[in-house]
This record gives C-alpha cells, sequence and structure tokens, in this order.
C-alpha cells in the first residue's frame, strides 16, 4: 500500500483483501464467475481510491488538513449585506446600522446598486435579485375549495329535510318493495337533491374565482422605478431588492426601503428631509406618499416587508354584500315566509284529509284504513307529504335571487374590465345605474392627455429666436430644476429622447430640448437644489431655490399664467432688458393669456427671482419676481366624448366639468365637448370659478348648483364642496378624479370614479371603480352597465315570483281540493334547478342595450318590484294557473288519458310554459322580446338545454321524474300553451300603469278615516 495512503484507507481496503482470501474455496461454476467479477470490480475501485490520495490535481499542490471555518452565505450572493441585516434596519429604524453603512448612499453601494443609474434591468440580474432577497409578492389566502361550496349547500335546512326525507322513503320503499322496486321514489329524491346542491355549488364557485382573478388584478399597480439609467414603468409584483423606485404625491410605497434623494417627502406620518440619516429615512411597505417628491432603494420585497408579516396574521372575509343584496335578501325573507305558510297548510290539509279516509290510490280505494293499514304504510305515506311540503318551501324561496345578482355583478365587472372599467367595490356596480349628475374633471377625462408646446410668448412676442442668452440660460434653468420629469438618451447616436413625468412635465421638457436645445443633464450639474415648493393645487403653482456652483442663488417659479403673472412686479423685453410691468403691459400679457385659452391651450408662466428674500429661510419669495414666459400647452377633446356626454343628457344625467384651468380655456374646453351648450352659456351661473362658489353661503350653493355647468380654477375643497351640495339635494353624484387631494370628493361621492393612468394610488384607493382609459367615454359605458346591472335583476325577479306563484297556487289549490299535488318533490326539485340556476344564467347576463340610456336614473330607494313588473307576472301567473287547474281537475275527461299521464301533461305544460314566460322576460316594456336575441347566444343555448333537458326527464326518465311518455299530439297541446305566453305578454304590455305604486294605494285606503 502507498505510505501517504491514509490510515483509515489502509485498514478498510485490508479488510476487503483479508474478505475475499477467507472465500470458500468450493463453489459452484456461477458462484466462481460471479466471484472473480467482484473481485475484479473491488480491486479497481481499491486502486482508484489509492490513486486519488496519491497523485494530486493538476495545478493544486497537497496541503495539510485544514480546519479553519469557512462562513459559506449562501443567501446573499457578492451583496455585503444580507437580508437579516436589511430587516433589522428597516423595522428596528436602526440609525446606528445604517450610518455604519455610510447612510443611505453607502447602503446603495452595498446592494450593487446606483442612484442616478438604478440596477440593470438583464432578466439574469433580476433573477439573482429575487433569488438572494425573494420576490415582490405576498402569501395570500387559499381559494375556496369546491367542496367548500357542496358543503354550504348542504347547510340549507330544506335540502337536510329532503335529505332526511328521501332516507325515509328510501328504506320504506326497499321494504316494502325490494331493492329492486322500491329504491325509485327515495332515490329519485336524492338524486335531484344532489343535482341543485352541484350544479348551486359550482356555480358559486366560479363566480368566487372569478372575484379572485379581479382582486389580482386590482393589486397589480404600476411602479415608476429606474434601471440602467432609464425611468421605467413596472408592475409592482417585479420589484426586486436594490431597486431605485421614484415617488411623487400619491404614490404607494410599493416595499420597505430608505429614502435617497428628494425634497419634503411625506409619507402620510412623517417628513423626510435633505441632511443627516435618521429614522425618518425609513419608508414602509403599503404607506402613500401625501408630499414632496423622491428615490427610495429598495430593501425588503414580499414577505419580508413589515407589511408582508403584518398581512400574514391578517384572515380577511373578502365577501361583500351590496346594498341591492341585501334588499333582494329581505325580499327573499319575505317570500319564504308566505311558503313556509303556504307549505304548512298545504302539509296540514293532506294529513286531514289522509287521516280522515278521504285520500284515495288510483284504484279507488281508501289509502288510509285503521284496521288494516300497517304502521310502514302510514310513516311512509306521511314522510311523502311532508317531502312535498318542503319541497314547496324549496320552490317558493327564490333561491335563485342571490344566485342572479352574484352572476350578474361578476358577469359585468369581468365585461367592465373589457370596456376599460375595473370595479373595486361591488355595490357600485348597481349604485352607478342611479346616478343623476356627473363631476368629471377635464385633463385626460374629456381630453387625450397628449400635450405639446403650441405657442409660447417671451416678452410680448410669440419668436423665441431673438431669446438673448441669459433668458435662455434662466429658461433652460426654471424647466431644467423645477420639474418631477426626467429625460434619458441611449447612448447610441441613433437613439432617441425619451421624457417621464406627468403629460405636462413631458411636454414643457419635450419643447425645451427640442426647442430651446436644453442639455437637462448638464444644467442638473452645474445647480445645486437647495429647497423645493411641489405643486399645490391650492396654489397651482411649483417652486424651487437653487443655487449654482459659482455661488449664485435664484428661485424659480412655475404655474398658472395668471397666478404667476401676479407675483410679477417686472419682465424681460426682446433685447433682455429688465422692464417694469406697467398696467398696459399688465393688460397685454392678460389678453394672451385669454387669447390662448380661447384656443383650448392651458397658459403655464415662468418666473425668477435672482436672490431669495431671506437666505436663512427655505420660504422662497413670492413677490416682485421676473416673469420670462408664457407657453401654451395643447390638448385636443377624445373623440367619442362629445357623443358620450350627450348620451348621458339623453339619460337624465347631468354633467358638470370640474377643473383647475383658467375659466376662457374651461369654457373652451366644455363648448367643444357638448357639455356647455347654447342655451346654458345664456345663464350667468353655467360658468364660474371655485374661489367665487366658495364663497356663496349655503343656502346660494344650492340655489345655484344645478345650473352650474364648469367651475374653472377650482380646488379639491371646491370639488367636494359640489358633491355635498349635490348629494343634499337627493342627487346621486358620481366624481371622476385622479390626484391625492381628490380623495375626499371620491370618499364623499356615491361612486368614486379614478383615473387608472394618471391617477395617484391614493386616488384609486379612495374610489369605488377605476377607468382603466382615463375616458369619459368609459364612464358613460359604466353607466350604461350600472343600469343594466339593476335591469338584470328585476327581469329575474319577475320571471322568478312567476313561478313561485303559479307552483305555489297550483300545489295549493289541488291539496285543498283533491287531497293530492300534481307536482311531485323531484319534479318541483326539477323546476327548481333549471328555473333558478339556468334561469338566473339566462336572463343575468343580458348585456346593455341603448335603450337603456332613454330611460331616467332609476331609483335607489324605490321598489324593487314596479308596477310594470307586477302587471307582467300577475298576467303570467294568472294564465298558467287557470290552465293548469283545468288539467287537474277536468285533465283525464278532455285528454282521455290516467292519473300518471294528466299528472305528467300539468308539470310538462308548467315548464315549457316558463321557458316561453323567460323570452317575455327579456324585457320589462318592450313588445318585441326577440329583438337582440342573436347577441345573446348564451340565453338561447340555455334554452336549447332546458327543451333537451325537459325531453329527457318526460320521455326517458319516467321512473325518475315520476312521468309517463307522451304523444306527439299531447306535445304539441304543451308546446302549444306555453306559446300563448308570447301573445298574452305582448298584450299585457300595452296595459299601462299608474306611476304611483300599487301598494302605496293599499297604505292610502289603509289610514283613510271611516
Amino acid at each position: 500500500m502507498p505510505t501517504n495512503v491514509p490510515d483509515h484507507a489502509e485498514n478498510i481496503n485490508s479488510v476487503g483483501v483479508k474478505f475475499l482470501l477467507e472465500l470458500p474455496k468450493t463453489l459452484s461454476t456461477s458462484n466462481k464467475k460471479w466471484q472473480q467479477a467482484f473481485i475484479k470490480i473491488y480491486c479497481s475501485r481499491t486502486i482508484l481510491n489509492c490513486a486519488k490520495h496519491t497523485i494530486p490535481k493538476p495545478g493544486l499542490i497537497p496541503r495539510s488538513i485544514s480546519y479553519t471555518a469557512i462562513d459559506l452565505d449562501h443567501h446573499h450572493g457578492d451583496f455585503r449585506i444580507d437580508q437579516e441585516t436589511l430587516n433589522d434596519l428597516v423595522k428596528n429604524k436602526n440609525q446606528e446600522k445604517l450610518e455604519s453603512l455610510g447612510g443611505p448612499h453607502g447602503l446603495v453601494s452595498a446592494l450593487k446598486t446606483n442612484t442616478r443609474l438604478g440596477i440593470n434591468e438583464e432578466a439574469d440580474e433580476i433573477q439573482r435579485r429575487r433569488s438572494t432577497f425573494g420576490s415582490n409578492s405576498y402569501a395570500r389566502q387559499p381559494s375556496k375549495s369546491l367542496i367548500h361550496f357542496v358543503a354550504e349547500a348542504f347547510k340549507d335546512l330544506t335540502i337536510l329535510i329532503l335529505l332526511g326525507c328521501a332516507t325515509l322513503s328510501l328504506g320504506f320503499g326497499i321494504k316494502e318493495h325490494g331493492l329492486k322496486e322500491g329504491w325509485y321514489d327515495g332515490g329519485s329524491i336524492f338524486v335531484a337533491v344532489f343535482l341543485v346542491v352541484a350544479v348551486s355549488a359550482v356555480s358559486n364557485f366560479r363566480q368566487n374565482r372569478q372575484f379572485d382573478k379581479l382582486s389580482k388584478v386590482r393589486s397589480n399597480i404600476k411602479i415608476d422605478v429606474v434601471r440602467k439609467g432609464r425611468r421605467q414603468e413596472i408592475s409592482i409584483f417585479d420589484i426586486v431588492v436594490g431597486d431605485i423606485v421614484c415617488l411623487n404625491i400619491g404614490d404607494q410605497v410599493p416595499a420597505d426601503g430608505v429614502f435617497v434623494e428628494g425634497h419634503s417627502l411625506h409619507d402620510g406620518r412623517k417628513r423626510a428631509r435633505r441632511g443627516k440619516p435618521n429614522r425618518k429615512h425609513i419608508l414602509f411597505s403599503g404607506t402613500k406618499i401625501a408630499d414632496g417628491f423622491g428615490k427610495m432603494v429598495v430593501t425588503s420585497v414580499g414577505m419580508n416587508t413589515s407589511w408582508g408579516q403584518m398581512m400574514s396574521h391578517i384572515s380577511r372575509d373578502t365577501t361583500e354584500q351590496t346594498p341591492l343584496q341585501s334588499r333582494l335578501n329581505k325580499l327573499t325573507s319575505s317570500i319564504g315566509k308566505v311558503g313556509l305558510l303556504v307549505a304548512f297548510l298545504v302539509l296540514l290539509v293532506l294529513l286531514v284529509r289522509y287521516f280522515t279516509g278521504s285520500t284515495k290510490d288510483e284504484s279507488g280505494n281508501r289509502e288510509y284504513d285503521r284496521n288494516k293499514t300497517k304502521n310502514d304504510e302510514i310513516v311512509n305515506a306521511v314522510v311523502e307529504m311532508v317531502a312535498a311540503a318542503v319541497t314547496i318551501i324549496v320552490v317558493a324561496i327564490p333561491e335563485g335571487l342571490p344566485l342572479a345578482v352574484t352572476l350578474t355583478l361578476a358577469y359585468s365587472m369581468k365585461r367592465m374590465m373589457k370596456d376599460e372599467a375595473m370595479v373595486r367595490k361591488l355595490s357600485a356596480c348597481e349604485t352607478m345605474g342611479s346616478a343623476t349628475t356627473i363631476c368629471t374633471d377635464k385633463t385626460g377625462t374629456l381630453t387625450l392627455n397628449q400635450m405639446k408646446v403650441t405657442e409660447f410668448w417671451f416678452s410680448l412676442e410669440s419668436e423665441f429666436s431673438s431669446l438673448s442668452r441669459e433668458v435662455l440660460e434662466l429658461f433652460h434653468q426654471g424647466v431644467a430644476m423645477n420639474t418631477t420629469g426626467s429625460v434619458f438618451k441611449g447612448d447610441s447616436k441613433s437613439s432617441e429622447y425619451e421624457f417621464s413625468g406627468s403629460p405636462t412635465e413631458k411636454a414643457i421638457l419635450s419643447w425645451a430640448v427640442e426647442e430651446l436645445k436644453m442639455n437637462m443633464e448638464e444644467v442638473m450639474r452645474e445647480h445645486e437644489v437647495l429647497h423645493v415648493e411641489a405643486f399645490n393645487s391650492e396654489k397651482k403653482r411649483s417652486g424651487v431655490l437653487i443655487k449654482k456652483r459659482g455661488g449664485e442663488i435664484t428661485v424659480h417659479w412655475k404655474g398658472a399664467a395668471e397666478k404667476i403673472l401676479a407675483m410679477c412686479s417686472t419682465f424681460y423685453d426682446g433685447y433682455g432688458v429688465v422692464k417694469e410691468i406697467q398696467q398696459d403691459d399688465k393688460v397685454n400679457f392678460e389678453q394672451i393669456i385669454q387669447s390662448m385659452a380661447a384656443k383650448s391651450l392651458r397658459c403655464i408662466a415662468f418666473a425668477y427671482s435672482e436672490r431669495n428674500g431671506n437666505s436663512e429661510t427655505k420660504k422662497l419669495k413670492e413677490e416682485n419676481l421676473t416673469l420670462l414666459g408664457i407657453i401654451g400647452i395643447k390638448d385636443p377633446c377624445r373623440p367619442g366624448v362629445k357623443k358620450a356626454v350627450e348620451d348621458c343628457r339623453l339619460a337624465g344625467v347631468s354633467i358638470k366639468m370640474i377643473t383647475g384651468d383658467n375659466i376662457f380655456t374651461a369654457r373652451a374646453i366644455a363648448v367643444d365637448c357638448g357639455i356647455l351648450t347654447p342655451e346654458d352659456e345664456t345663464k350667468d351661473d353655467a360658468v364660474l370659478e371655485g374661489e367665487a362658489f366658495r364663497t356663496y353661503t349655503h343656502h346660494e350653493r344650492l340655489e345655484k348648483v344645478e345650473r352650474i355647468r364648469v367651475m374653472a380654477r377650482s380646488s379639491p375643497f371646491d370639488k367636494l364642496l359640489m358633491v355635498k351640495c349635490l348629494k343634499d339635494l337627493g342627487h346621486v353624484v358620481a366624481v371622476t378624479g385622479d390626484g391625492t387631494n381628490d380623495a375626499p370628493a371620491l370618499k364623499e361621492a356615491n361612486i368614486g370614479l379614478s383615473m387608472g393612468i394618471q391617477g395617484t394610488e391614493v386616488a384609486k384607493e379612495s374610489s369605488d371603480i377605476v377607468i382603466l382609459d382615463d375616458n369619459f367615454a368609459s364612464v358613460a359605458t359604466v353607466l350604461k352597465w350600472g343600469r343594466c346591472v339593476y335591469s338584470n335583476i328585476q327581469k329575474f325577479i319577475q320571471f322568478q315570483l312567476t313561478v313561485n306563484v303559479a307552483a305555489l297556487a297550483i300545489n295549493f289549490v289541488a291539496a285543498v281540493s283533491a287531497g293530492e299535488v300534481p307536482l311531485t318533490a323531484v319534479q318541483l326539485l326539477w323546476v327548481n334547478l333549471i328555473m333558478d340556476t339556468l334561469g338566473a344564467l339566462a336572463l343575468a347576463t343580458e348585456k346593455p342595450s341603448n335603450d337603456l340610456m332613454k330611460n331616467k336614473p332609476v331609483g335607489r330607494t324605490g321598489p324593487l318590484i314596479t308596477n310594470v313588473m307586477w302587471r307582467n307576472l300577475l298576467a303570467q301567473a294568472v294564465y298558467q294557473i287557470a290552465v293548469l287547474l283545468v288539467f287537474q281537475f277536468r285533465g283525464r275527461e278532455v285528454f282521455d288519458v290516467t292519473e300518471r299521464v294528466k299528472n305528467t301533461l300539468i308539470f310538462n305544460t308548467f315548464v315549457l310554459c316558463q321557458v316561453f314566460n323567460e323570452f317575455n322576460a327579456r324585457s320589462l316594456e318592450k313588445k318585441n322580446v326577440f329583438e337582440g336575441l342573436h347577441k345573446n347566444r348564451l340565453f338561447v343555448g340555455i334554452i336549447l338545454v332546458t327543451i333537451v333537458l325537459q325531453v329527457v326527464m318526460v320521455e326517458f326518465l319516467k321512473r325518475f321524474a315520476d312521468t309517463e311518455r307522451l304523444s306527439w299530439s299531447q306535445w304539441g297541446v304543451c308546446v302549444a300553451i306555453g306559446a300563448a305566453s308570447w301573445p298574452i305578454g305582448w298584450l299585457v304590455k300595452c296595459v299601462p300603469v299608474p306611476e304611483k305604486h300599487f301598494f302605496s294605494y293599499l297604505k292610502c285606503s289603509a289610514v283613510r278615516p271611516l
């Protein structure tokens, strides 16, 4: 053995050789071959093992065994900080740790990122960070399984009673008639109950999955990050540790992080300022930016954030019941009580008739004889009576109503997503149908939000070719330093400029770079920002205090032209000489502003001051400024907005435009969009400024608010004030908003509509519906869908109550007079299945028609069942009851058939009447029930499926359904009677109904003195 082989290896090899030498000598031929093979394999492995210890690998020097412990951290790779340290830094606000890293910028370096350039956007780098620090996703509660909904369905008391009756019926049937024949009655009830449960569970499961999908879409917000020097928008789920996130007013902090750059950033809890690192640098996931702007470096994502850990301990109930669902539950409860009373009376009558000997079998013999009838037969008969009574309750309770609401809301929400509207709160779907007034923004909602500088006035001239070098440099400072936007250009010569920020900022930056030849990077390098006054919707301006490398301090302001003009006392003339603004000059500037506004241009002015009023204070100078120039930004109206406004007006909905633009621009846009008609322009109060509205007394506001069409230069408080006044007058108000300051008005409104593109996260959180394309036409579409939801529910209520009234009346009258019910438990369960579930699916998925926009807004407090619905359902119910009772008492003589065939005719005719009446229910008032039928293939499909299933029930499942096969002529009679529902429905709709609700007459007569 080699001398450098370790002792333990030598010992093992010695033992192995000794073992081979001691093997028995007397072996069979086959065993000897196996022994030789084993020896060869063992020897080769031994030699190889020795070689490993003897011959070092190429390029390696043999070393003695080292016992130095090497800490291999597989979690943070080549980063200089791990997740545990990051968690301690943020969650415990560990200031010492942050300072030991070198402050925020040291942390940025430790995470291998850069404040200006961000991380590398290559997929490998993103995946490396995701593998090391985790992804920005949260553990969610598992979705409810199908088994959960099946179990929920079996908790229904009526279902449990029916199962008990089925069990008893099955037991007595098998005992009396044997297994082969005795299982039919009880087994049929079992099958019918399980079918009802299965369909209900599957339907609820599908709708729950739909709501879960929509919930995920709601959570997917967009975040601005810097990657490879380029500012870009990504999904919140794509955020990784080390990302540099750009934050502005109203944004949601997407993950835990540290503030690294910016001004006056305020997250609703604390304010982070420039200067020495402190606890105020920490930003927590889920908080909203209330003021300022800046950048943060992401330190924790997903379940590592404070928000993620908190959410893991919270169990949330996502079930949300809308006001309409609450009203329907009350209606269902009331109808259920009536059904319970009828069922009790039927059971009482059946029991009395049975035990008094009035009930007879098919042979004419009494079913009950105290001396002859066995106890098992008595119990079986009682069970059948209880089953019949309980089934009446099942049919009487309109369980399809909650299902119809769920189906309608789920279907509407799904379709509205395709129509660029994301519903955040279910109640908004139905409330929107009642809206009487829409208060809308201008920018981005009525206009395209594609802004471009089309006019520029320097001094009193519209040409900037004569700009002096000094004025041009001041313009560059005012644009580059007083902005929340950015400019990016790739390294290649052919790459074009990319502008980011708000549409206004992008328009100004684009104009300055392309027309004024501004080099933004160079300007920012030569100047230092000392203080920033972020844009304020109250003051409508933003300012910045900057210091040049040479030491010169200047203040720059930009904002609403007339606001900036009021702050100026001097201006530059065409030669670059500063002059005082005389009264004539002021009038000329005001005329320039008005002329641009009359062309629907947004007017923005720039001004500056050479030094701050007080060098020790951060407050910016706001008077005696020098006017640099005025620009006009064009933002054209969206195509289709004028038609959408007109549609809303025809629907009885008033449109009011609330904007921060000056009164001239606002008036011009309102005329272009059709909000301000020639008739409105003749009224004094149609157009006014927010300040004027604010100064009115409450009584004056209530008197004038309905006549106002345009409110210019308004603040978020003015919008809130208008919403409150309209609500005080009984209006149902929908409000659009995109800014953080719009949140109070969005909350106060009956329906808050935020903008998906330009809207801040604060605005979205405060809203009920997010308009994904920021288009007013989508607002009108939401209005139409809201009315459709209400209309579809009413259609199903009318259809459902027709079934209930007819079934209850037929079984009750037959039970009282004949001692039997023509519609058996299985048949009624079948009706309940195809009418409640399939009927709800057919009527709840009707798409909105243009006719909906020709009606007045539906009242939220009005009766669910209108006079028109009472007229329609009572007419159909009376017709069905009359025909089927004739069948019940004269059917055998008229058709010359047996009792079972007569009952089959009643059952078949009853179902077909509902099938044909389903067409009538498609429209409450329209006589042509086939209009638009080709557009609803689901409805047609459900009707065909119902008919096929009914044929199968009658012709092929006669033992299961307790039916007999019908002849062609009998089928023809059933179809003819069912089809007669169409002409009856047409005639009934010709009968006018009073506007006053039917029940109000009963109340009046009840309180009228004798």
